[in-house]
């Protein structure tokens, strides 16, 4: 049995609900697992933990300034222990880039950063327009119309895989 630690940062919920899946399939496996925001990190001590997650979120084409300087404090912990990142994106919706080689949000954040994460995933995100405050759900909506996306203001669609996620879960059960 590992102590896993998953760290996120989410913009609207839907990472936190992609890390509470992991964290079930996960503990369904015989593992103890951590689910912390990322604004909570600097009081966990991640010594104590056997492996090492990171789930970030995307808006506006940029993952959370606190993700890349989680990363930066603790480059060497995570480099001493089974690690993994995923991004959760709305790019990732189209199958040419739904991979970590082809997403371009990940392939530009791990050219942000010096940590080489031992794993990777890349999961499609959720639009959920009446969320939005007016500004966002518009500079989304126009995003989604110049990439071919839906831009009905009452639309909520879930693009999430969740066959991928329990592999991604299998895979951080076994590493």
């Amino acid at each position: 049995m590992s102590e896993i630690l998953i760290i996120y940062s989410t913009t609207d919920g839907h990472t936190r609900e992609i890390c509470q899946r992991l964290q079930q399939l996960i503990e369904q496996q015989g593992h103890q697992v951590t689910l912390a925001p990322v604004d909570d990190a600097p009081d966990i001590r991640l010594e104590s933990f056997d492996k090492i997650v990171i789930g970030a979120s995307i808006r506006y084409g940029k993952h959370h300034k606190r993700i890349y300087d989680f990363i930066k404090s603790n480059e060497q912990i995570l480099d001493s222990k089974p690690n993994a990142f995923f991004s959760v994106n709305v790019v990732a919706r189209k199958p040419e880039k739904n991979q970590p080689e082809t997403n371009p949000y990940l392939q530009k954040f791990l050219r942000q950063i010096s940590w080489q994460p031992k794993q990777l995933a890349v999961f499609a995100g959720k639009i959920d327009y009446p969320q939005y405050r007016f500004r966002d759900r518009q500079m989304i909506r126009l995003i989604m119309w110049i990439t071919k996306g839906p831009t009905d203001p009452e639309t909520v669609i879930e693009f999430t895989d969740w066959e991928q996620v329990e592999t991604f879960g299998q895979l951080l059960s076994n590493m």
